[in-house]
């Protein structure tokens, strides 16, 4: 082929050009839907950022890199999340004890809101530390001690009994008839320090996420109001909300990955 007097090979040499480069034509991958959604997930989870909502386009089965996410997130202006200052820990104080598997430690704690009518709201949590997973959220305008036995007695029941219960030193949880009752279950009680929250940060983080997404989002009614749209975000919680501590794996995913890699060491080491 001659173009100008020129032929195309002839041209490609002198511009150390390869003929098939000249030849090529881009074939864009990217779907059109691909940034309707990200900005979807965007307004429907606004505290979440590109890397959350990128996770959760795997989870749905599309195919496509974080950075393609990123470009997307950027070009569409869509707002990051406020970055959080983090408490650090000095050196050569005492760290807590980290959960080793399922059912190790589990931590509890309150945290406080209101109605729109300004009814005070309590809230309790309960958090298995290594998998994340939220084992009760109780809402409520007051707890006793024996309130939170309650919660505690259905959360036995249903995943069975923690070796290790944390918590801060709040009247509800050192009362003496929740402890002797523990003791009776057999489970080892751990109360923070005073004034270092730090010691029980898997509640806190987990307090953090809680009140971003759900607390800040919504208005309540009423405290039976709070505790329906409470039982929803825990169930989204557990099962479809990526965590990046996880590998952005689901608390659910990741506790029943573990249960089956246990499972499977278990029988590869059996006589």
């Amino acid at each position: 082929m001659i173009e100008n007097g020129v032929r195309v090979h002839r041209a490609c040499e002198l511009l150390s050009l390869p003929r098939s480069s000249l030849a090529y034509q881009a074939h864009p991958r990217h779907d059109d839907t691909l940034p309707a959604r990200i900005k979807a997930l965007a307004l429907r989870y606004p505290r979440w950022g590109c890397r959350r909502v990128h996770a959760a386009l795997v989870r749905e089965g599309v195919v496509v890199n974080r950075k393609t996410v990123h470009g997307i997130w950027k070009r569409e202006g869509l707002a990051f999340p406020t970055r959080r200052l983090s408490r650090k820990i000095r050196t050569g104080q005492h760290l807590p004890l980290q959960a080793e598997h399922p059912n190790h430690i589990w931590t509890y704690d309150f945290i406080f809101d209101q109605t729109s009518q300004g009814t005070p709201l309590k809230i309790l949590t309960l958090t298995d530390e290594f998998t994340r997973r939220s084992l009760a959220i109780r809402c409520g305008t007051a707890f006793t001690s024996m309130d939170v036995k309650a919660v505690l007695k259905a959360a036995f029941k249903i995943n069975g009994v923690p070796t290790i219960l944390r918590s801060d030193n709040g009247p509800e949880f050192i009362a003496h008839d929740l402890g002797e009752w523990l003791t009776e279950q057999g489970v080892i009680r751990k109360h923070i320090d005073p004034g270092k929250p730090w010691q029980n940060g898997i509640a806190e983080s987990f307090h953090s996420r809680f009140r971003d997404e759900l607390l800040n989002m919504e208005v309540f009614s009423s405290p039976g109001h709070a505790q329906v749209l409470i039982d929803a975000w825990r169930a989204f919680y557990n099962g479809l909300r990526p965590h990046s501590s996880l590998g952005y794996r689901t608390p659910d995913e990741f506790a029943a990955l573990h249960t089956a890699t246990q499972a499977a060491t278990t029988a590869v080491h059996s006589p």
